[in-house]
């Protein structure tokens, strides 16, 4: 799959030789240069681009800033729908991170401008930077956290660092005789049940399963599956990206039943133990909003909150959007969506979910 075609933003000169260029999926200048740079994330990468395309159809539209031959920023975006409203331009679609990375603040404006320019172009709405390089010009929402910590090699060292309700759950996980084992895709028949009726218990469309095929067939060395089991039955299980020496679980789910045995902590400290030992020194636990349940939870594990500026900048748009249950739009269906029997939100929940990047 190739770039979408601009017309006259293909190639757009900007002073001291510095200019923007819109690339296809398969240049191979991307994954060199967003792997140099510290602050780029799994979400940054060209996998995560393609399996957006494929899963979803999303156009896409990713811009490298170069000097000469030299590239100096890269920014992945995407058009997708915005839900009742139009087009939006975004980077990254379902993804905790995305955004600008750059050398230097020009690099970084110059990739933003040309973004600005391509939204306008297309009647887009608005464009939505999730995090990434900073730009004071635009508005911004601040709500959602990322949870990020650094772990060794030592075990008793990293388990130590969490708080002690949550050690004593784990213990109690282990007196249980939960077990775990890791895998890559031969574990998703295990994975989607469990991680689909957690995902409707939360009120939230289920994504398809040609998502975590998707996955496997283009990133399947920076993935696997970890799946806890309670008296041979599986109960837990969380899929997770390794990036650099980073690991992001991503996908997780618990079934209702185990949260009374603390499978979620097990499945979490199993994870923190193997990633460890496959050379992992930061634990990302990912995205929350602000004081719900999730965040309480990974607070609970010693992790302290980071702030996560998204950013907008609005075209056709008056205000920034807002998807979330404090929506009215959107918190009368949330609590519809809980009830729905499972059968009934897996297979409605792929066709609209596509709705809500």
């Amino acid at each position: 799959m190739g770039a979408e075609s601009p017309g006259i933003l293909a190639a757009r000169p900007l002073p001291e030789s510095l200019a923007t260029e819109f690339v296809g999926l398969d240049d191979p200048r991307w994954d060199p240069y967003v792997g140099s740079r510290p602050e780029a994330t799994f979400f940054h990468r060209s996998e995560w681009q393609r399996i957006m395309a494929r899963t979803y159809g999303y156009a896409w539209h990713g811009l490298l800033a170069v000097r000469g031959a030299r590239v100096v920023g890269a920014l992945p975006l995407f058009r997708v729908p915005a839900f009742l409203m139009g087009t939006a331009l975004m980077s990254v679609p379902f993804a905790a991170y995305g955004g600008a990375v750059a050398d230097d603040a020009a690099a970084g404006q110059a990739l933003l401008a040309t973004a600005e320019e391509l939204g306008d172009r297309l009647g887009a709405r608005y464009v939505e930077i999730r995090d990434g390089m900073l730009f004071p010009a635009m508005q911004s929402k601040e709500l959602y956290v990322t949870f990020r910590r650094a772990i060794g090699p030592d075990h008793d060292e990293n388990f130590a660092a969490i708080r002690g309700k949550q050690r004593t759950s784990i213990r109690s996980a282990q007196k249980r005789g939960l077990t775990y084992h890791v895998g890559g895709r031969e574990l998703l028949p295990v994975f989607y049940p469990i991680y689909s009726h957690s995902v409707r218990n939360l009120g939230t469309p289920v994504f398809p399963k040609r998502l975590f095929h998707a996955i496997f067939e283009e990133a399947k060395d920076a993935t696997n599956i970890l799946v806890v089991e309670s008296g041979g039955k599986a109960v837990s299980a969380v899929l997770s990206f390794f990036d650099k020496d980073h690991v992001l679980p991503y996908y997780a789910g618990t079934l209702r039943e185990a949260y009374r045995y603390s499978a979620s902590d097990y499945m979490y400290w199993s994870l923190m133990c193997a990633a460890a030992d496959r050379g992992c020194r930061v634990f990302d636990f990912g995205r929350s909003k602000l004081n719900t349940g999730s965040y309480d939870f990974k607070k609970h594990w010693g992790f302290e909150p980071t702030p996560l500026r998204y950013q907008y900048r609005l075209i056709r748009a008056r205000r920034m959007p807002d998807v979330t249950p404090k929506n009215p739009k959107f918190g009368a269906a949330i609590g519809v969506w809980r009830v729905l029997p499972l059968a009934v939100a897996e297979r409605i929940g792929p066709a609209i979910v596509r709705w809500f990047p």
